[in-house]
């Protein structure tokens, strides 16, 4: 039996730890797997209790954390390299940024025949200055080389490697969108609706908005607290924002929807495990982010058929069913309003959208464990 060993940035919710748990889990038939990562921010929520649900075993690193520290950073290596060295992995396959520096690094001194990075998002704008972001491309450049396949998460993520950013070429990048266990988002949405909504005592004509992630600047949230501020008074009673999440602007957020006398509509509730409860509560589901990989938010959104908002990023166009009630923006607090306004009025008609089997059919762990499957079958033939 192969090896593989799979190392993630840390063990927060979100995407890349998901789909990590699936492939470790249900790739076992064939593939022994390590899976490793480091640790959550504090604005996170931790992720293990997934891996202990499912009886997926995984190993912490402490020192890989996803802000920059030398010091931390070259024991989280050490770490890697000898795990690397005892395990003996026939494949390292990496998952985001600091997993696929330190990870990759590790597995080319050691000779891993088979090294694989998949790209979760990227940080090629919107994250840091024009100096740091140029490094970066630059060590993504050379390790991309270094690699023998990479994977992209979308057609439009593949074209920001390949073709905008220059990081690598086309014929070493294969595309794998997320997978996920979808079907709780569309089970007993009524009796999780009416929970919900009983919870925040929400009347039952009040147009719920969700928006779901870290409360940080790429997320952009300022944007949606314009948006809603450049509602009309009358739309603005009829709605309700819960902001689900923490971060290091949660207290500045709060702060602004004070200023613009908002507080009345917006809930700020933290992280909450269970989204499907929030997912059957909401009406909508906002996203404003400056930049995106694949939001899990919106494929979770579209498997319990709810109507959506979100500006025009990252692979966002690849994954949204086309839909009157899905909806891209521009970056703009102006455009943004507008396209809100008329998405309430089209859900106050028309409250159920369409998109539950889109979701499952394209998004599915399933989908996703076959096509990697496929991937190591076919970079294993050529070792």
């Amino acid at each position: 039996m192969k090896k593989v060993l799979r190392i993630i940035n840390r063990f927060n919710l979100g995407g890349p730890v998901y789909n990590a748990l699936y492939l470790s889990k249900y790739m076992s038939d064939e593939y022994e797997t390590l899976l490793i990562g480091g640790v959550h921010t504090e604005e996170e929520t931790s992720a293990e209790f997934l891996f202990k649900e499912s009886n997926v075993s995984y190993q912490i690193i402490p020192e890989m954390s996803r802000s920059i520290n030398p010091a931390n950073d070259i024991k989280a290596y050490l770490k890697i390299d000898k795990i690397i060295r005892e395990f003996k992995p026939d494949i390292v396959h990496t998952h985001a940024s600091k997993a696929g520096l330190l990870g990759r690094i590790a597995a080319l001194r050691n000779n891993i025949p088979i090294i694989v990075h998949t790209f979760h998002g990227h940080v090629f704008h919107s994250y840091f200055g024009k100096t740091k972001t140029t490094i970066i491309k630059n060590i993504e450049r050379y390790l991309a080389k270094k690699s023998t396949q990479i994977v992209a998460i979308s057609n439009i993520q593949k074209h920001d490697l390949t073709k905008k950013y220059h990081i690598v070429s086309e014929n070493k990048t294969s595309v794998i969108p997320l997978g996920f266990n979808l079907n709780h988002f569309s089970e007993n949405i009524t009796e999780k609706r009416i929970a919900f909504r009983e919870q925040y005592n929400l009347p039952k004509e009040t147009i719920a908005i969700a928006i779901i992630g870290r409360i940080v600047p790429v997320k952009n949230h300022k944007l949606l607290i314009d948006a809603i501020d450049l509602l009309p008074t009358q739309i603005k009673k009829q709605i309700h924002i819960f902001v689900v999440g923490d971060g290091n602007l949660k207290a500045s957020l709060i702060e602004k929807t004070q200023k613009l006398n908002l507080e009345n509509i917006f809930t700020f509730t933290s992280w909450i495990k269970e989204t499907d409860k929030v997912y059957a509560g909401a009406d909508i589901i906002a996203l404003s982010s400056h930049n995106e990989g694949t939001p899990v938010t919106l494929i979770e959104a579209q498997a319990a058929n709810k109507a959506i908002i979100t500006t025009d990023t990252g692979g966002i166009k690849d994954i949204l069913m086309p839909s009157n009630t899905h909806i891209i923006t521009k970056h703009s607090a102006k455009d943004f309003s507008e396209k809100l306004q008329a998405l309430i009025a089209e859900v106050q008609k028309n409250p159920i959208s369409n998109s539950k089997e889109f979701a499952l059919k394209n998004f599915s762990y399933q989908r996703l464990v076959k096509d990697t499957k496929d991937l190591y079958k076919r970079l294993l033939i050529n070792v």
